[in-house]
């Protein structure tokens, strides 16, 4: 199965929280999985470690990478037709970075795994 991560669900699935669900854990630790995370998510925690808002245990610039590579996590990067999408998105996604994944899903026909329910 194929499917994006969203950015509370990639965070936490690798903190280990009790938050995400046991449905969201089996299907992410599927080794025959392709699982996803949007640049954007990427940017978003950025944003949210520079802030003071999200506390990791290592430099950022060490710690997504890692992340990545030990949890069999791919990019999924940005394109001209996911940004074009963003437009015509109904308004009950007024979180920038939940617009942009929402179009990316949309545009590529991939799930999102989020505890958002607006998704």
């Amino acid at each position: 199965m194929r499917f994006i991560l969203d950015t509370h669900a990639f965070l936490w699935f690798i903190m280990g929280s009790p938050n995400l669900s046991s449905q969201a854990k089996v299907l992410i630790e599927g080794q025959d999985n392709n699982k996803l995370l949007s640049i954007a998510s990427v940017w978003e925690m950025a944003i949210k470690v520079s802030l003071g808002r999200l506390i990791i245990s290592e430099p950022f610039s060490i710690f997504i990478p890692k992340q990545l590579q030990l949890n069999g996590i791919n990019l999924l990067n940005l394109d001209l037709s996911h940004a074009i999408k963003v437009e015509a998105l109904p308004f009950y996604h007024r979180d920038p970075f939940d617009r942009i994944i929402a179009a990316q899903s949309i545009i590529e026909d991939i799930p999102i795994i989020s505890i958002d329910e607006i998704f």
